[in-house]
């Protein structure tokens, strides 16, 4: 049977793949350590757990608007503003199956065929194929030596068919946390050569030290009106199974996404929804509990990392440290490290190719200490041979 070309070009996300993997080998009795997957290991809020029960205990399991309950995107609005000190309105807001459904039906909306999109890098696996399958070039641009963002490069790759920024702070892989003074920047940079940006935001809530979290849209109203801001239940509130999240911003984007998932995939889940309008409301205080042990797990990684000897940029959000392999075994080709580790060790972790830079991984603290400890062992072993 025949695939279409755009369908048959699209891979399989390569997180999901190497996770999926190191379960499998897991499951053949393989010794395995799993340090691939961006999933908190804690249980969702109490009050998330609750509100998925009684809505399917009372039988409101039914469909939705495309767009969303209008309760849940007044919510979501309210919690904008309450959390980026910005005005917002249900009408901005579209509530979809996941933050990495939000991306993808925003990119349908804002790319046509070979418009240039500037991912600065590393970048999330999954941005390349989005821009890709809906009819765009995806141009990574290299980071700062700190994985900050280099506002010269990006400058320097905008051409007469660049249309837009996807920006994500926190980052994932590397953590990098963008200062109010770089996002001013960007901003500044996007309304000079009219550009929108779209901000993945999904690890906002997961900063650690130094400046808070910046969003674009809180730098003017310029900055607002061409900034689309995409977020989601899975990391703050470790809601990963009940993929719920939305996109906000420019409400003709937000309606065409609304429009696009109504014919593709229909409304957002109900369970979902109230699950996610209830941790939105009730600001539940295992957030912050969950957060302070993220932290805990950062700085006991980079310790460690740094006395086996290698080069870390220090992360300030989200929950993975990318360090460079470079001067290490197979000179820094991370595809063979990350081969030759799980082969060897039994430790899964992802090759910074999979984000656009090799010469990197990326290992995740998303587990217990005991199996970050476990792993960071196998890791020792590893580069001591």
């Amino acid at each position: 049977m025949r695939l279409t070309p755009r369908a048959a070009a699209v891979p399989l996300s390569r997180t999901l793949a190497l996770d999926a993997r190191a379960k499998a080998l897991a499951a053949t009795g393989r010794d395995v350590v799993n340090m691939t997957a961006g999933e908190p290991d804690f249980d969702s809020p109490e009050v998330v757990r609750a509100a998925a029960k009684r809505i399917v205990d009372e039988g409101r399991v039914r469909y939705t608007p495309a767009a969303g309950r209008a309760d849940l995107r007044a919510a979501v609005a309210a919690h904008l503003e309450r959390t980026r000190g910005v005005p917002y309105e249900a009408a901005e807001v579209t509530v979809c199956h996941s933050a990495k459904h939000a991306l993808s039906g925003t990119l349908l909306a804002l790319v046509d065929a070979g418009d240039e999109v500037l991912m600065p890098l590393p970048a999330w696996t999954s941005y390349e194929a989005m821009v890709q399958y809906a009819g765009g070039v995806p141009v990574g641009v290299p980071p700062r030596a700190d994985m900050g963002l280099d506002l010269a490069a990006l400058e320097a790759a905008i051409t007469p068919r660049t249309v837009g920024v996807l920006v994500n702070s926190p980052n994932n892989p590397s953590g990098w946390v963008a200062t109010r003074a770089e996002t001013e920047a960007l901003c500044e940079l996007a309304r000079a050569h009219d550009l929108w940006i779209v901000s993945d935001e999904i690890y906002s809530r997961l900063v650690y030290e130094g400046e808070p979290f910046v969003s674009p849209v809180q730098c003017g109203a310029d900055a607002r009106a061409r900034t689309l801001v995409v977020d989601g239940a899975s990391k703050a509130f470790a809601m990963t199974g009940y993929r719920i999240g939305f996109v906000a911003g420019d409400r003709a984007v937000a309606n065409t996404v609304a429009n696009l998932h109504s014919q593709l995939v229909g409304a957002p889940n109900a369970v979902g929804q109230d699950a996610f309008q209830a941790a939105l409301v009730a600001e539940p205080p295992e957030v912050e509990a969950m957060a302070r042990e993220f932290d805990a797990r950062r700085r006991h990684v980079l310790a460690r990392l740094e006395a086996l000897g290698l080069e870390t940029p220090r992360p300030r959000g989200a929950f993975y440290v990318f360090p460079s392999i470079r001067g290490q075994r197979f000179g820094g080709d991370a595809d063979a490290f990350c081969e030759a580790l799980l082969e060897e060790e039994g430790l899964a972790i992802v090759p910074g190719t999979a984000f656009g830079l090799d010469g990197h991984v990326r290992l995740s603290y998303a587990t217990s200490m005991q199996i970050i400890d476990a792993g960071l062992e196998r890791l020792a072993r590893f580069l001591s041979r």
